[in-house]
C-alpha cells in the first residue's frame, strides 16, 4: 500500500466522485466495526480507515454493488 490512496484508479471503478465517497465511507465504517487490521506506513504513521477503503476499491479488493435502478 502506498502513502496516498490511489484515487485516480479508484475513480475508474465508479461512475462519479460521489459514488466513490459513498462507497469508501461505507467500507471504512465496516472496516472500523469489524476491527480490521490497521496498516502503518514506513514512517510509522497509521493509515486511516478511509485511506484503506479507497485503496481497496482502487486495487479491486472491494467491489461496489449497485442497486438496480428502475
Amino acid at each position: 500500500m502506498g502513502q496516498r490512496p490511489l484515487i485516480e484508479q479508484a475513480l475508474k471503478k465508479v461512475k462519479s466522485r460521489y459514488e466513490l465517497v459513498h462507497a469508501a465511507s461505507k467500507l471504512a465504517i465496516e472496516l472500523y466495526e469489524t476491527g480490521a487490521e490497521t496498516y502503518v506506513t514506513e514512517e510509522g504513521i497509521p493509515l486511516k480507515k478511509t485511506v484503506i477503503a479507497i485503496d481497496e476499491i482502487a486495487t479491486g479488493k472491494a467491489k461496489i454493488i449497485r442497486k438496480n435502478q428502475e
